[in-house]
């Protein structure tokens, strides 16, 4: 049978990274590689199937906005409940954060606890579906087989010894940090600081993402060993340094926090195409030591440079990836009939093999094609016959009922994605309404104070003549009125004068029991002559 082979595809905002990878036994070879600035994305990745020979052959690529989250778990719980309880811990923390678990596509891998040995420790990786499907929608009409997240393939590169803890920091436009205890992937962390940082600010300088590019890769780093570079080089350092600063200080932060023993960082990436990064690192990480990751199966390099491989180690590593090398489980890809097919039902025919040679069924069922077919062989191609009626059944109710998922799936997103759009227009429409009740409620407030104000207004109009005709009604004969006061809203002073002080007193009291006025008082009364004063006060009714 061939080779087996996979077209490894990294993709980032402005940058492509490929290499086509085969295995043969446990021998691994990278056939074909570059990298591609692009603007239009697809155009880029359908030249880069059409150049490597790779329209028939499997394609690996990146996911693009994953998320990582931990949970411990008890060792004893079985498959099922173990999958139950990691399902809960993630819409508990979605719960949390506010977000919905049904857009999410989610993996997982296990390790042991190194903090208690009694229980597991669950890697979860989510990515958003809508994101996922852009990614697949990149390769449509090839035969895309993995879909991973870089940080769990870049360890493909490394042949890990054992005991040998150590951490893959690669920086590619953010940055993963992959952290390896006791051969297994233990935690990834995420610095959102990359080479996008520095290539765009270069990039605005030159004009050209490409260039840009080149400068990175033609820049050194000076260290406290050398002399600081001087003159256009220089200009650009100013953009690298603080990215790359603050990359290997939150590096140097992972390694303190961890309680095992770091004995050595890998550096890969974009990034380490920059001359002398390694001894960056090295001089902040002086008690670890610090070197460059190269492919572990690359021994003879013929007329190409290493740092060329190295340019491509995260395409390379999801190349081997699709080979089914790697940690298991972490394929986004929800697989169609065309996976599930088993190798020994495909068979090859070679015209050119001898009679000696030719042998059916993947080698698991063996026949000599130039005697007459046994029992045995006839029972044998039989049951091969009825697996693959079966296996083709099979598959196309699975297709169909892959169609009908997918289909449902993206009504739900589309449902969601309406629902979520009438909930902020009824909430701007609630918005709007109780704006204008706000606004109703301050005009019928103003309205009846203005109503009160008419009223009491009107009131006191009246009240002034009514008063006087009232008093006139009841004066007595030989008293005199000298004058009656209005002093404030509705206060009465009246001043009156007789001779007789019994008529000023009948005033008086007529005044306060036909309640012409309330709270009704007098002044004793002065005489002058023979005449005598009083001042009545009281307060309209």
């Amino acid at each position: 049978m061939a080779n087996a082979n996979c077209l490894g595809i990294y993709i980032e905002e402005q940058l492509i990274k490929y290499a086509k990878v085969s295995k043969e036994h446990d021998k691994i070879k990278v056939e074909a590689f570059g990298v591609k600035v692009y603007d239009r994305v697809g155009e880029a990745i359908e030249q880069i199937i059409q150049e490597t020979y790779s329209q028939k052959t499997p394609i690996s690529i990146n996911l693009s906005e994953e998320m990582y989250n931990y949970f411990d778990m008890f060792a004893l719980l079985n498959k099922n409940d173990l999958q139950k309880a990691i399902k809960t811990e993630f819409e508990s923390y979605c719960a949390d954060k506010g977000y919905n678990p049904n857009v999410f596509e989610t993996r997982y891998a296990i390790v042991g606890n190194m903090e208690d040995k009694d229980k597991v420790r669950v890697i979860h990786v989510a990515d958003n579906k809508i994101e996922l499907n852009k990614q697949v929608q990149l390769i449509n009409g090839y035969k895309l087989s993995n879909i991973s997240p870089i940080s769990m393939a870049i360890p493909n590169l490394i042949d890990i010894k054992k005991k040998e803890n150590c951490i893959v920091v690669n920086m590619e436009d953010t940055t993963t940090v992959t952290t390896i205890l006791e051969e297994k992937i233990y935690n990834i962390d995420k610095i959102e600081e990359g080479t996008k940082d520095f290539l765009a600010k270069i990039n605005l300088k030159e004009n050209s993402y490409l260039k840009a590019y080149e400068i990175c890769k033609n820049t050194t780093i000076y260290t406290s060993e050398g002399n600081e570079l001087q003159g256009e080089e220089s200009i650009y350092l100013q953009d690298i340094m603080p990215t790359l600063y603050s990359i290997v200080e939150k590096v140097r932060k992972i390694i303190n926090q961890r309680e095992d023993k770091i004995k050595k960082v890998y550096l890969t990436g974009t990034a380490v195409l920059i001359n002398n990064i390694d001894l960056y690192f090295q001089e902040y990480l002086s008690d670890i030591e610090c070197e460059i990751l190269k492919p572990y199966f690359i021994q003879t390099l013929g007329d190409i440079n290493i740092k060329d491989y190295i340019e491509v180690n995260s395409a390379i590593s999801l190349g081997i990836q699709g080979l089914g090398e790697g940690i298991t489980g972490m394929n986004f890809k929800n697989q169609v009939f065309s996976d599930k097919i088993p190798d020994w039902l495909k068979i090859e025919v070679n015209p050119d093999r001898s009679e000696k040679d030719k042998k059916n069924l993947g080698g698991i069922f063996t026949w000599d094609l130039g005697q007459p077919l046994d029992k045995t062989e006839t029972g044998l191609i039989r049951i091969a016959t009825g697996l693959l009626i079966l296996v083709f059944t099979y598959s196309g109710i699975s297709a169909v009922l892959d169609n009908q998922m997918k289909s449902k799936k993206q009504e739900a997103i589309q449902s969601i994605s309406e629902t979520n759009e009438q909930i902020k227009l009824a909430t701007s429409d609630t918005e709007k309404i109780s704006s204008k009740i706000n606004e109703y409620t301050t005009l019928i407030k103003n309205l009846e104070e203005q109503n009160e104000k008419i009223a009491s207004r009107n009131k006191s109009r009246n009240a002034i003549p009514n008063l006087l005709n009232q008093i006139m009604s009841i004066v007595p004969e030989n008293v005199q009125l000298t004058s009656i006061e209005n002093t404030s809203d509705t206060h009465i002073i009246i001043r009156a004068q007789s001779n007789k002080y019994e008529q000023l007193g009948y005033l008086k009291a007529k005044i306060k029991t036909d309640v012409i006025l309330t709270n009704v008082i007098s002044t004793a009364g002065q005489k002058d002559n023979n005449e005598v004063t009083v001042v009545i006060e009281g307060d309209l009714p």
